[in-house]
């Protein structure tokens, strides 16, 4: 793998991170913004900061995307497959943001790599994509959706007695932190799959003798995924923030709160790489269901949901793609 073709790559992968930021800045701010306890600037700028912070932090997740998903690629085929890859995630987030659906930008990337290693003849870690994807996948929403309706019940429980509108006006302040904890737990899980990418091809071209992130590394996808998140996503903040289903201060606090606490358990405790779309939204749905199931608009739900469905196979079969026509143009 040539310089240059490292640096393209890490500027691709880069540009990745600034989608997943503008793709994802309605994880952290759309129902803080739709119950007005935030204005967008004050909302953005928070998400921005807390981001960085949190990405920051740990590696566990980078780890576990850079080196648990497919086999290290070798020699001229690297740059293509990681290339490919990210070209597939980009691809999608970009069609998904169009359509103004909260879908999840670390399946997009994760799709990216399983399509790429298919098409390259590579190794795909199947076991690791079971256990460390599909799985979380499947249950991290049911969890989302569960802590977010218990939540709400608990807070209606213990405000029962007061008067609405204290009770609001209490809880848009307290959305502060919720947002704040939102953006610092989207940091943990999102802007370390781009981390983790790049340490892929770090190996993978010799500039590295083991898997570890460098520290540019870090600062390089902190600080993209924050000016990303800065960007803003309003197709999809009005989306998750009211298309869904209504939502007050306290459902929008046990929404984010909800989704925070999931996302730091699956960083922290087992480094696994988690939606935070599916997540907040799935939280989302949990708080709204506790007026009623019809407070939902299940119809847009069900869209969202099969918005998900279809990531890892659509950014996947684009990835697969792009890699055929890289590598038809390279052995021209």
């Amino acid at each position: 793998m040539t310089t240059l073709g490292l640096v393209i790559l890490v500027a691709v992968a880069l540009a990745f991170d600034f989608t997943n930021g503008f793709h994802d800045a309605a994880n952290a701010v759309a129902t803080s913004i739709a119950t007005r306890a935030l204005r967008p600037v004050t909302a953005l700028g928070t998400a921005a900061g807390l981001n960085v912070i949190g990405a920051l932090v740990s590696t566990k997740v980078a780890t576990t995307v850079g080196n648990g998903i497919i086999g290290t690629p070798h020699g001229s085929a690297a740059l293509t497959i990681v290339f490919a890859a990210l070209a597939g995630g980009i691809f999608w987030n970009l069609f998904t943001w169009r359509l103004g659906l909260p879908s999840s930008s670390t399946h997009a990337l994760i799709g990216g790599l399983v399509g790429a290693a298919i098409g390259s003849a590579g190794t795909v870690k199947w076991d690791g994509l079971l256990s460390k994807v599909v799985v979380p996948m499947a249950i991290s929403p049911l969890i989302g959706f569960g802590l977010g309706y218990l939540t709400v019940i608990v807070i209606l429980w213990l405000f029962r007695r007061f008067r609405p509108d204290p009770v609001n006006r209490g809880f848009r302040h307290a959305q502060f932190l919720s947002t704040a904890a939102m953006s610092y737990s989207h940091g943990t899980q999102d802007a370390q799959k781009t981390m983790g990418v790049i340490t892929l091809a770090l190996l993978a071209s010799g500039h590295l003798s083991r898997f570890h992130v460098p520290v540019w590394v870090i600062l390089a996808a902190a600080a993209t995924m924050g000016v990303g998140t800065v960007a803003g996503g309003w197709r999809i903040i009005r989306t998750l923030g009211s298309r869904i289903t209504p939502l007050d201060p306290p459902r929008g606090f046990a929404a984010q709160a909800s989704a925070s606490a999931v996302l730091l358990v699956s960083a922290y405790g087992y480094a696994l790489p988690v939606s935070s779309t599916h997540v907040i939204t799935s939280s989302v749905m949990g708080a709204g269901a506790t007026r009623r199931l019809r407070a939902v608009r299940w119809g847009v739900a069900r869209e969202v949901v099969l918005a998900w469905v279809l990531t890892i196979p659509g950014a996947g079969a684009s990835a697969w793609i792009v890699y055929l026509i890289l590598h038809g143009l390279l052995r021209l």
